[in-house]
């Protein structure tokens, strides 16, 4: 997940999300500087070891985003090897165009975020752009919730487990895999220091997630797609704590 460096612009000296989000769109907009900036980020993500990013919205974003970028971004994804598993960014009537046509550009079929609006009002956009929307739960309290917009979708949509999220809104993610079952399109493995606001990612293992709880209910409901490392801390680079992260899940799937 290119999430996971939301700090890095900031110079891991991070004051919330909105700061993280704010200071990497203002690095990456500008097309001068975009290739140099893009390269180094994912030269850095193939040196940890991974295969397929969530290719994060701040990082090529709808709003500023033109066909240059666009070309940009293939070639640096071309050259260093990387697949774009889901295009994770929040959507809305305004901006779900355009988000569909960048999905498709670099390689993905799938947005992994939230949605703004009804399910009903962006459905037909996602079937004509052939792009399925994984529902990323945030607000979310329960399973339900999140069924009933993919229900409203009309096969437009699915599910994508945050366990981080699921864990902060006090229910437990492994039965939320469970319960979304053959809806669950894409995953991000996360953990949290607590229930409830502020919303803090940790190491695996040093919060209230189970993460191989996770892992083994998606197992059992025979998921066998992506599976994202996710860690965000606002205040040093998690480039070895999501190497490390990237071995254990590894030696869970053995």
């Amino acid at each position: 997940m290119t999430a996971n460096f939301v700090a890095r612009e900031t110079g891991f000296a991070m004051h919330g999300w909105a700061h993280g989000d704010r200071t990497t769109n203002e690095a990456f907009a500008p097309l001068e500087p975009y290739g140099e900036r893009l390269d180094a980020l994912l030269r850095d993500v193939r040196a940890l070891g991974f295969g397929a990013i969530d290719l994060w919205g701040a990082h090529l974003h709808p709003d500023w985003a033109t066909d240059e970028h666009v070309a940009i971004a293939r070639e640096a994804l071309a050259r260093r090897g990387l697949e774009v598993a889901s295009y994770a960014v929040w959507v809305e009537r305004s901006n779900l165009v355009r988000s569909c046509e960048l999905a498709r550009a670099v390689g993905a079929t799938t947005i992994s975020g939230g949605l703004s609006g009804e399910s009903a009002e962006l459905a037909p956009v996602l079937r004509e752009h052939g792009v399925t929307l994984a529902i990323e739960n945030h607000p979310e309290r329960s399973p339900s919730e999140v069924l009933a917009k993919i229900e409203a979708g009309a096969g437009t949509m699915a599910a994508t487990v945050d366990t981080g999220w699921w864990a902060t809104q006090g229910y437990d993610p492994a039965l939320a895999i469970e319960e979304l079952g053959v809806h669950v399109r894409r995953v991000h493995l996360k953990d949290v220091l607590h229930k409830d606001e502020p919303h803090e990612s940790c190491v695996w293992g040093q919060g209230i997630v189970d993460i191989e709880a996770c892992v083994r209910a998606l197992q059992r409901i025979g998921y066998s797609d992506a599976l994202t490392v996710e860690h965000e801390p606002e205040q040093h680079d998690p480039s070895d704590e999501i190497r490390a992260m990237r071995e254990q899940l590894e030696a869970w799937l053995r």
